[in-house]
């Protein structure tokens, strides 16, 4: 039975084209594909998380399946129910995993991808070789559950995810209110790889979250480095000389 039997019958169609990749920020995440996001510096995490949250453009509605390795859950804890809802909206469900080994929580989250009962699958593991990520790669372009993997600061090398961003916090924007307390938070993102825009590799994103209109933006002018420490305010006995 040759090529146009097969097609008049019905057997056989056209080829689907690939899923479009994005070439603007955040260049897919959230949408079908597997992305990385690991910290730049022990601590991180809690900046990587908020970038996730915030950064992520959801393709469709539906529970957010979470899956931490147990190593990884004990260390870093979970992420408050609160939390997730005031950053992605009072509407968001979330159902929580936790596996004991990273073949189990690499199991779990082709399962989810492949089953399409999810929305997005956010799992922080240990680690990932690029053959593992290439077949979450096909589960979430062939089934359309986007996967993005939390990752620690030692994650180097090959990849086949759409994008590995490497995140630290920066200094809090200024609270208009009171001087002394912190204001939106900002952090800083690195793109290391973009498959679809291999040139931006390297790139550096300021951004600043704000809570008030649930918006992600890039800062300008943001100051580089640590910030300063206040100086304690001097009592006024001491300013005044006084000793009782």
């Amino acid at each position: 039975m040759n090529l146009a039997t097969l097609k008049s019958k019905g057997l056989i169609g056209p080829l689907s084209a690939p899923p479009a990749q994005e070439t603007a920020f955040p260049f897919g995440l959230g949408q079908r594909g597997v992305h990385e996001i690991a910290d730049a510096a022990y601590g991180d995490r809690a900046a990587a998380t908020g970038f996730l949250l915030a950064a992520a453009r959801a393709s469709k509605k539906g529970v957010i399946l979470w899956i931490s390795q147990t190593g990884t859950a004990r260390d870093m804890g979970h992420l408050p129910e609160a939390a997730l809802r005031e950053m992605t909206g009072p509407q968001s469900r979330r159902l929580n995993l936790v596996a004991r080994h990273l073949n189990d929580a690499l199991w779990a989250i082709e399962e989810a991808a492949v089953s399409g009962a999810v929305s997005h699958v956010i799992a922080e593991i240990d680690q990932a070789d690029f053959t593992a990520t290439r077949r979450l790669t096909l589960a979430s372009e062939r089934h359309g559950v986007p996967v993005t993997l939390l990752l620690p600061q030692t994650r180097e090398g090959a990849t086949a995810a759409a994008t590995r961003w490497r995140i630290r916090p920066r200094p809090s924007a200024p609270n208009r209110y009171d001087p002394g307390a912190p204001g939106h938070p900002r952090w800083q993102a690195q793109l290391e790889r973009c498959r679809a825009a291999p040139s931006l590799a390297g790139k550096v994103f300021d951004l600043e979250w704000n809570d008030e209109t649930l918006s992600l933006g890039v800062v300008s002018g943001m100051a580089a480095g640590q910030a300063a420490p206040r100086k304690a305010p001097i009592p006024s006995s001491i300013r005044l000389g006084k000793t009782g």
